[in-house]
Protein backbone atom coordinates (compact mmCIF):
# COMPACT_ATOMS: atom_id res chain seq x y z
CA UNK A 1 0.00 0.00 0.00
CA UNK A 2 2.48 2.27 0.95
CA UNK A 3 4.91 1.73 -2.66
CA UNK A 4 1.51 2.39 -4.22
CA UNK A 5 1.04 5.42 -2.43
CA UNK A 6 4.85 6.86 -2.38
CA UNK A 7 4.87 8.55 -6.16
CA UNK A 8 1.60 10.45 -5.42
CA UNK A 9 3.28 11.35 -1.79
CA UNK A 10 6.25 12.95 -4.07
CA UNK A 11 4.34 14.69 -7.29
CA UNK A 12 1.14 15.76 -4.20
CA UNK A 13 2.96 18.89 -3.15
CA UNK A 14 3.36 20.18 -7.13
CA UNK A 15 0.05 19.22 -8.19
CA UNK A 16 -0.97 21.47 -5.00
CA UNK A 17 0.65 24.39 -6.09
CA UNK A 18 -0.30 24.32 -9.54
CA UNK A 19 -3.96 23.69 -8.42
CA UNK A 20 -3.69 26.76 -6.25
CA UNK A 21 -1.68 29.16 -8.26
CA UNK A 22 -2.92 28.09 -11.69
CA UNK A 23 -6.54 26.13 -11.89
CA UNK A 24 -8.07 27.48 -9.50
CA UNK A 25 -7.40 31.31 -10.96
CA UNK A 26 -8.50 30.18 -14.19
CA UNK A 27 -12.27 28.88 -12.75
CA UNK A 28 -12.48 32.13 -10.77
CA UNK A 29 -11.44 34.31 -13.40
CA UNK A 30 -14.31 32.31 -15.80
CA UNK A 31 -17.00 32.87 -12.70
CA UNK A 32 -15.95 36.52 -12.50
CA UNK A 33 -16.00 36.74 -16.59
CA UNK A 34 -19.95 36.60 -16.03
CA UNK A 35 -20.40 38.83 -13.15
CA UNK A 36 -19.80 42.51 -12.42
CA UNK A 37 -16.95 43.78 -9.67
CA UNK A 38 -15.63 46.44 -9.32
CA UNK A 39 -13.47 45.27 -6.59
CA UNK A 40 -14.35 47.16 -3.73
CA UNK A 41 -18.01 46.35 -3.53
CA UNK A 42 -19.19 42.77 -1.91
CA UNK A 43 -21.47 42.21 -4.55
CA UNK A 44 -20.87 40.14 -7.89
CA UNK A 45 -24.23 40.13 -9.64
CA UNK A 46 -24.54 37.82 -12.50
CA UNK A 47 -24.74 39.55 -15.70
CA UNK A 48 -24.44 36.84 -17.88
CA UNK A 49 -22.57 37.49 -21.33
CA UNK A 50 -22.83 41.48 -20.74
CA UNK A 51 -18.58 41.67 -20.18
CA UNK A 52 -17.96 39.46 -23.61
CA UNK A 53 -20.85 41.54 -25.74
CA UNK A 54 -19.27 44.66 -24.09
CA UNK A 55 -15.81 43.40 -25.02
CA UNK A 56 -16.78 42.49 -28.85
CA UNK A 57 -18.68 45.45 -29.40
CA UNK A 58 -15.81 47.21 -28.33
CA UNK A 59 -13.11 49.70 -30.76
CA UNK A 60 -10.62 49.15 -28.07
CA UNK A 61 -10.74 45.55 -28.04
CA UNK A 62 -10.60 45.36 -31.91
CA UNK A 63 -7.99 47.74 -32.01
CA UNK A 64 -5.57 45.69 -29.54
CA UNK A 65 -6.36 42.88 -31.08
CA UNK A 66 -4.90 43.67 -34.24
CA UNK A 67 -2.01 45.61 -32.82
CA UNK A 68 -0.87 42.38 -30.99
CA UNK A 69 -1.43 40.14 -34.26
CA UNK A 70 0.35 42.37 -35.86
CA UNK A 71 3.61 42.76 -33.53
CA UNK A 72 3.25 38.89 -33.40
CA UNK A 73 3.08 38.92 -36.75
CA UNK A 74 6.35 40.96 -37.29
CA UNK A 75 8.50 39.89 -34.51
CA UNK A 76 7.96 36.15 -34.45
CA UNK A 77 9.04 35.35 -37.80
CA UNK A 78 12.44 37.80 -37.32
CA UNK A 79 13.11 36.76 -34.05
CA UNK A 80 13.46 33.08 -35.58
CA UNK A 81 15.04 33.75 -38.80
CA UNK A 82 18.02 35.64 -37.27
CA UNK A 83 17.89 33.46 -34.30
CA UNK A 84 18.50 30.60 -36.60
CA UNK A 85 21.02 32.67 -39.26
CA UNK A 86 23.39 33.44 -35.59
CA UNK A 87 22.99 30.11 -34.37
CA UNK A 88 24.65 28.44 -37.53
CA UNK A 89 27.90 30.63 -37.03
CA UNK A 90 27.81 29.74 -33.42
CA UNK A 91 27.14 26.38 -33.18
CA UNK A 92 31.33 25.59 -33.05
CA UNK A 93 32.60 25.10 -29.76
CA UNK A 94 35.42 27.39 -30.08
CA UNK A 95 36.23 30.20 -27.27
CA UNK A 96 34.79 33.28 -29.37
CA UNK A 97 31.41 31.01 -29.91
CA UNK A 98 30.90 30.72 -26.16
CA UNK A 99 31.70 34.22 -25.39
CA UNK A 100 29.00 35.23 -28.27
CA UNK A 101 26.90 32.87 -27.21
CA UNK A 102 27.01 34.33 -23.30
CA UNK A 103 26.30 37.47 -24.33
CA UNK A 104 23.70 37.37 -26.81
CA UNK A 105 21.72 35.29 -23.61
CA UNK A 106 22.54 37.95 -21.44
CA UNK A 107 19.32 39.95 -22.58
CA UNK A 108 16.61 37.37 -22.27
CA UNK A 109 17.58 36.51 -18.70
CA UNK A 110 18.00 40.50 -17.58
CA UNK A 111 15.19 42.12 -16.00
CA UNK A 112 12.50 43.22 -18.15
CA UNK A 113 11.45 46.33 -16.79
CA UNK A 114 15.47 47.42 -16.52
CA UNK A 115 15.74 47.08 -20.44
CA UNK A 116 12.32 48.51 -20.70
CA UNK A 117 13.32 51.84 -19.08
CA UNK A 118 17.00 52.11 -20.81
CA UNK A 119 15.41 51.66 -24.22
CA UNK A 120 12.90 54.69 -23.09
CA UNK A 121 15.94 56.50 -22.65
CA UNK A 122 18.17 55.76 -25.79
CA UNK A 123 14.76 56.15 -27.88
CA UNK A 124 14.32 59.67 -25.85
CA UNK A 125 13.10 62.49 -28.66
CA UNK A 126 15.28 65.39 -26.90
CA UNK A 127 18.32 63.44 -25.45
CA UNK A 128 17.70 59.70 -26.54
CA UNK A 129 21.50 58.46 -27.98
CA UNK A 130 19.70 57.41 -31.51
CA UNK A 131 18.56 60.86 -31.68
CA UNK A 132 21.95 62.12 -30.82
CA UNK A 133 23.68 60.12 -33.39
CA UNK A 134 21.38 61.15 -35.81
CA UNK A 135 21.81 65.07 -34.88
CA UNK A 136 25.15 64.06 -35.21
CA UNK A 137 24.99 62.82 -38.78
CA UNK A 138 23.03 66.20 -39.93
CA UNK A 139 19.60 64.59 -39.67
CA UNK A 140 16.77 65.79 -37.70
CA UNK A 141 15.39 64.14 -34.41
CA UNK A 142 12.82 61.39 -34.59
CA UNK A 143 10.01 61.16 -32.54
CA UNK A 144 10.58 57.37 -32.39
CA UNK A 145 7.75 56.73 -30.00
CA UNK A 146 5.27 59.11 -30.21
CA UNK A 147 5.00 58.89 -33.90
CA UNK A 148 2.48 55.95 -34.52
CA UNK A 149 4.04 54.74 -37.31
CA UNK A 150 7.07 54.17 -35.64
CA UNK A 151 6.18 53.02 -31.80
CA UNK A 152 5.69 49.74 -32.67
CA UNK A 153 8.81 48.99 -34.45
CA UNK A 154 10.41 49.90 -31.69
CA UNK A 155 9.03 47.50 -29.22
CA UNK A 156 9.27 45.31 -31.70
CA UNK A 157 13.13 46.06 -32.14
CA UNK A 158 14.00 45.96 -28.18
CA UNK A 159 11.69 42.40 -27.76
CA UNK A 160 13.83 40.57 -30.27
CA UNK A 161 16.63 42.17 -29.12
CA UNK A 162 16.00 40.81 -25.69
CA UNK A 163 14.50 37.10 -26.33
CA UNK A 164 16.84 36.55 -29.66
CA UNK A 165 19.55 35.35 -27.03
CA UNK A 166 17.02 32.31 -25.81
CA UNK A 167 16.19 31.61 -29.41
CA UNK A 168 19.67 31.59 -30.38
CA UNK A 169 20.45 29.19 -27.64
CA UNK A 170 17.51 26.76 -28.17
CA UNK A 171 18.45 26.76 -32.15
CA UNK A 172 22.41 25.66 -31.49
CA UNK A 173 20.91 22.53 -29.57
CA UNK A 174 18.99 21.69 -32.24
CA UNK A 175 21.72 22.17 -34.43
CA UNK A 176 23.78 20.03 -32.73
CA UNK A 177 21.89 17.11 -33.29
CA UNK A 178 22.27 17.42 -36.75
CA UNK A 179 24.32 14.51 -37.93
CA UNK A 180 28.03 15.41 -39.21
CA UNK A 181 27.60 12.93 -42.09
CA UNK A 182 24.80 14.60 -43.63
CA UNK A 183 27.04 17.88 -44.36
CA UNK A 184 29.87 15.80 -45.16
CA UNK A 185 27.56 14.06 -48.00
CA UNK A 186 26.50 17.48 -48.91
CA UNK A 187 29.58 19.17 -49.67
CA UNK A 188 30.72 16.04 -51.23
CA UNK A 189 27.72 16.10 -53.66
CA UNK A 190 29.07 19.71 -54.25
CA UNK A 191 26.21 21.46 -52.51
CA UNK A 192 26.26 25.42 -52.17
CA UNK A 193 26.91 26.51 -48.54
CA UNK A 194 23.09 28.37 -48.54
CA UNK A 195 21.95 25.05 -51.16
CA UNK A 196 23.10 23.05 -47.53
CA UNK A 197 21.11 25.30 -45.04
CA UNK A 198 18.49 25.55 -47.07
CA UNK A 199 17.96 21.28 -47.35
CA UNK A 200 19.59 20.16 -44.69
CA UNK A 201 19.52 22.10 -42.36
CA UNK A 202 16.23 23.69 -42.27
CA UNK A 203 14.61 20.71 -42.56
CA UNK A 204 15.86 18.74 -39.80
CA UNK A 205 15.54 21.77 -37.25
CA UNK A 206 12.01 21.95 -37.90
CA UNK A 207 10.83 20.39 -35.05
CA UNK A 208 13.17 23.01 -32.97
CA UNK A 209 11.56 25.97 -35.01
CA UNK A 210 7.64 24.46 -34.15
CA UNK A 211 8.61 24.62 -30.51
CA UNK A 212 10.26 28.34 -31.02
CA UNK A 213 7.06 29.28 -32.79
CA UNK A 214 4.59 27.67 -30.14
CA UNK A 215 6.24 29.92 -27.32
CA UNK A 216 7.20 33.16 -29.50
CA UNK A 217 3.49 33.38 -30.26
CA UNK A 218 2.45 33.33 -27.25
CA UNK A 219 5.13 35.39 -25.68
CA UNK A 220 4.03 37.65 -28.18
CA UNK A 221 0.59 37.93 -27.81
CA UNK A 222 1.46 38.38 -23.72
CA UNK A 223 4.07 41.12 -24.40
CA UNK A 224 3.04 43.89 -21.23
CA UNK A 225 5.95 44.87 -19.57
CA UNK A 226 7.89 47.11 -22.87
CA UNK A 227 4.29 48.19 -23.47
CA UNK A 228 3.72 49.53 -20.24
CA UNK A 229 6.77 51.33 -19.42
CA UNK A 230 7.98 52.48 -22.78
CA UNK A 231 4.62 53.87 -24.48
CA UNK A 232 1.64 52.88 -21.84
CA UNK A 233 -0.46 52.17 -25.56
CA UNK A 234 0.16 55.01 -27.14
CA UNK A 235 0.52 57.34 -29.11
CA UNK A 236 -3.52 57.19 -30.22
CA UNK A 237 -3.37 53.25 -29.06
CA UNK A 238 -0.76 52.35 -31.82
CA UNK A 239 1.12 49.81 -29.47
CA UNK A 240 -2.28 49.15 -27.52
CA UNK A 241 -2.03 44.90 -26.43
CA UNK A 242 -4.32 43.13 -25.49
CA UNK A 243 -2.91 42.07 -22.19
CA UNK A 244 -2.00 46.17 -21.43
CA UNK A 245 -5.50 46.78 -22.57
CA UNK A 246 -6.81 43.85 -19.53
CA UNK A 247 -4.46 45.75 -17.17
CA UNK A 248 -6.26 49.10 -17.96
CA UNK A 249 -10.06 47.17 -17.71
CA UNK A 250 -9.24 45.36 -15.01
CA UNK A 251 -6.63 46.94 -12.73
CA UNK A 252 -6.88 50.85 -14.17
CA UNK A 253 -10.95 51.14 -14.35
CA UNK A 254 -11.74 48.30 -11.87
CA UNK A 255 -14.23 46.24 -14.12
CA UNK A 256 -12.61 42.94 -12.96
CA UNK A 257 -15.48 41.26 -14.57
CA UNK A 258 -14.97 42.41 -18.45
CA UNK A 259 -10.81 42.22 -17.53
CA UNK A 260 -11.50 39.02 -16.80
CA UNK A 261 -13.51 38.38 -19.90
CA UNK A 262 -10.83 39.69 -21.91
CA UNK A 263 -8.52 37.09 -20.13
CA UNK A 264 -10.62 34.30 -20.78
CA UNK A 265 -10.72 35.67 -24.51
CA UNK A 266 -7.06 35.56 -24.77
CA UNK A 267 -6.47 31.84 -23.22
CA UNK A 268 -9.38 30.92 -26.01
CA UNK A 269 -7.61 32.95 -28.35
CA UNK A 270 -3.95 31.02 -27.74
CA UNK A 271 -5.51 27.33 -27.77
CA UNK A 272 -7.28 28.54 -31.39
CA UNK A 273 -3.64 29.34 -32.74
CA UNK A 274 -1.63 26.37 -30.79
CA UNK A 275 -4.52 24.28 -32.25
CA UNK A 276 -4.14 25.95 -35.64
CA UNK A 277 -0.43 25.88 -35.48
CA UNK A 278 -0.51 22.20 -35.00
CA UNK A 279 -2.63 21.41 -37.96
CA UNK A 280 -0.67 23.96 -40.38
CA UNK A 281 2.92 23.48 -39.19
CA UNK A 282 3.09 20.82 -36.97
CA UNK A 283 2.00 18.22 -39.70
CA UNK A 284 5.47 19.23 -41.32
CA UNK A 285 7.43 18.62 -38.34
CA UNK A 286 9.35 15.15 -38.58
CA UNK A 287 10.75 13.85 -35.41
CA UNK A 288 14.19 10.94 -35.85
CA UNK A 289 13.19 8.27 -34.23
Amino acid sequence: MLRTLTPYLFVGPLIAFIAVFTYIPIVSSLNLSFRHWDFLSPDMPFVGLDNYRALLSSRDFWNALKVTALFAVLSVPLRLALALAIASYLVRETLPSRLLRGALFLPSVTSTVSIAVVFSWVFATDYGMVNALLVKLGLGKVPWLQDPSLALWVLIAVNTWKQLGYDIVIYIAGLQAVPQELYDAAAVDGGRRFHVFRRVTVPLVMPTTYFLLVISVIEAFQVFTIVNVMTHGGPAGATDMLVNMLYRVGFVLFDIGQGSALAVLLFVLLIVLALVKSFVVGRKVHYEA
